[in-house]
């Protein structure tokens, strides 16, 4: 048996699967996966996501830390609520985690990482906090949700105090905002509007069960899976780990080599990998074939290399087999997977393969 979230014997009650997923005890789905997926994309879905890490830091070293501990450039979090995607790295450059880093002042961070990386990264960032007089707090009492969908602020908002509502409707994409003990972000994991919610554990059961009653579909970690992958987001232990550099899984964007003197941990090893060049392609697939792509698979390019898929999928949006696959240097416009036995044609696209409920492939 796994660690249990706050909400859990509403996901039981509900009829959920559950699953274990990082030692939680998880919903995989309430019934029909697709369904759950297809109310996310055309009005509105959430997901149980207490078992994500919070972390805060603070103190007056606390910008100058996190300058150094993160590959993305905390000094872009200009105002405060701001919201930051980026990598974790070690000294060699591999991924220890990804995470979202919130800034409510220079002396107030809030990270939130991936459930299964959290002690690891608790260990990793405790005794350089230590060190830079930064107090670390892992915030192990707060429940999570997100609500996600072109409806989710419709049907969220009535179910907040009016001011916090006012001003949750009012946040721009990647900022948050902070009212005692919760914290409500525009942030999310589905490529939809919505928000992300930090609350305590008693008014997250409330709130989970007004959302229902207003007809936010409960959705699993099925749906949150096929949802991130067609928006063209990763999966840390999928797409990428400690084995592997930003640079290769298509978070190149993620790292902030200027300014020149910010000297984060793993930058050294990025410029190296980077001058040497022939970094392995991190792409998107579409199968041309009846048949559905699954992590593991091997991937033939032209002229015989082989690389492999890291996550793959039916869309319900596309109604197409996609996958994210890491993939030998060179350009080349279709792959062969092989699925089964067989290899079959798959296209190789930009990611995402869907935002905002729109096919972009």
């Amino acid at each position: 048996m796994g660690r249990r979230t706050p909400l859990y014997d509403l996901h039981v009650a509900a009829g959920a699967r559950m699953v274990d997923f990082g030692g939680w005890d998880l919903p995989l789905a309430y019934g029909s996966q697709i369904e759950e997926h297809l109310a996310v994309r055309r009005a509105a879905g959430m997901f149980d996501v207490s078992h994500m890490g919070i972390v805060d830091l603070a103190g007056p070293a606390a910008r100058a830390l996190l300058s150094t501990l993160l590959a993305n450039d905390v000094a872009r979090l200009t105002v405060p609520g701001k919201a930051l995607y980026s990598c974790l790295l070690d000294e060699s450059g591999g991924i220890l985690d990804d995470l979202i880093a919130y800034r409510f002042a220079d002396d107030d961070f809030r990270l939130v990482v991936n459930a299964a990386t959290r002690a690891r990264d608790l260990a990793w960032i405790a005794p350089r906090a230590a060190a830079a007089g930064v107090r670390v707090s892992e915030r192990a009492g707060l429940a999570m949700l997100a609500v996600q969908g072109p409806e989710a602020a419709a049907r969220l908002a009535p179910l907040l105090p009016p001011p916090l509502a006012a001003a949750a409707l009012a946040l721009p994409p990647f900022q948050a905002l902070r009212a005692g003990e919760w914290c409500i972000a525009r942030t999310g994991y589905t490529g939809e509007d919505g928000f992300e919610l930090m609350l305590p554990p008693a008014a997250a059961v409330e709130l989970w069960s007004a959302l229902a009653a207003r007809g936010v579909h409960p959705c699993g970690l099925g749906a949150r899976d096929t949802l991130r992958l067609e928006a063209g987001m990763n999966l840390y232990g999928n797409d990428m780990d400690e084995s592997t550099h930003p640079l290769e899984s298509g978070l190149g964007w993620t790292v902030a080599f200027e300014p020149a003197t910010r000297a984060f941990i793993g930058r050294v090893a990025l410029e190296a990998a980077r001058a040497r060049g022939g970094l392995r392609r991190f792409v998107g697939l579409v199968l041309e074939d009846r048949a559905v792509m699954r992590p593991h698979q091997r991937v033939r390019v032209p002229g015989g290399a082989e690389g492999t898929i890291t996550s793959g999928t039916f869309s319900p949006t596309l109604q197409r087999s996609i996958a994210f696959a890491r993939l030998p240097p060179g350009e080349y416009a279709t792959v062969e997977v092989e699925v089964r036995g067989r290899w079959l044609a798959a296209r190789v696209v930009r990611i995402p393969f869907v935002r905002h409920g729109r096919a972009l492939v």
